[in-house]
């Protein structure tokens, strides 16, 4: 019982040929087509809105040199967004909850932020390594801590978009589980584990969006500290 739990998050294949690049790709389909006419219908109007907003909240803490990010950082905040959001759904597959994936995006980008700021200025960015002021004796600890943290960010974007959207989609399954067992026995409580079901979905749908700001953000702010 407790294995079928975990079925959800096996990647889904088709003749043993995965089908998570398809699961990927199916979120492309929601976005507007290119049209000669600025606006179309309303729903257009609303998902160009939510990309300016979303341009606008990514954009504020850098400064004009990470404005060159704007598209990558907007298309994965929006990627994110939708494939965590379209996981919800009854009967799909969320590929976000894959940690090779979320690896997959995080260290090519943390890498990207890393080399820019090499690159750029690496005075200041080996200066993060060593905070100004530090004693002597304790200046070979303090690299070797700082340098940890930094080779770490990456991983912990991964585990953190990872964990939570797993331990999410448990705490749904297993509610919804109970929900059907009691229906019977206990009407009484089923009804009230409903309601915590549906309290709790729209506590993930919310943890969607907010864990796909936090990662993209979190992105911004490594890219602010090497420009």
């Amino acid at each position: 019982m407790n294995l079928s739990f975990f079925d959800q998050f096996s990647s889904p294949s088709l003749l043993g040929i995965p089908l998570i690049l398809i699961s990927m790709t199916f979120p492309a389909l929601l976005l507007p087509s290119m049209s000669n006419r600025w606006v179309t219908n309303r729903l257009s109007t609303l998902q160009l809105w939510l990309i300016n907003l979303i341009t606008k909240q990514l954009m504020t803490p850098l400064n004009k040199k990470g404005h060159k990010w704007a598209l990558i950082l907007t298309s994965l905040m929006i990627f994110l967004l939708l494939i965590n959001l379209l996981g919800l759904l009854p009967y799909t597959f969320t590929p976000t909850t894959q940690l090779s994936m979320n690896l997959a995006l995080a260290f090519p980008l943390w890498l990207a932020t890393l080399l820019t700021g090499l690159r750029n200025q690496p005075s200041t960015s080996l200066g993060h390594l060593l905070p100004e002021g530090t004693p002597t004796p304790l200046i070979p600890a303090l690299i070797l801590i700082e340098t940890t943290s930094l080779l770490i960010r990456p991983l912990a974007l991964g585990v953190r978009l990872t964990a939570n959207l797993t331990a999410g989609h448990l705490l749904i399954q297993l509610i919804s589980t109970a929900t059907v067992a009691l229906s019977t026995t206990m009407p009484a409580v089923s009804l009230l584990t409903l309601l915590v079901l549906f309290l709790l979905t729209l506590l993930e749908v919310a943890v969607a969006m907010i864990q796909a700001y936090v990662f993209v953000l979190l992105l911004s702010l490594y890219l602010q500290e090497n420009i």
